[in-house]
């Protein structure tokens, strides 16, 4: 058990005095960022999806 509280109290010494923390304005800037990545992405997947649908359903119509 004194193992355990030891792990527990190294840890919480390094959360609190040895880790950077970002700060709030540079995580918005980051999930502003992935945000607009992921439309981009999902825009281009679902357009990508349209034209395979459409142009497979042309096929299989006129074959």
């Amino acid at each position: 058990m004194d193992k355990v509280k030891t792990y527990i109290g190294e840890s919480w010494d390094e959360i609190k005095n040895k880790v950077t923390w970002s700060k709030y304005s540079e995580l918005q800037g980051s999930a502003i960022l992935v945000l607009v990545a992921s439309t981009i992405f999902a825009v281009v997947i679902g357009a990508i999806d349209w034209v395979f649908k459409t142009g497979l359903g042309w096929f299989y119509r006129e074959f």
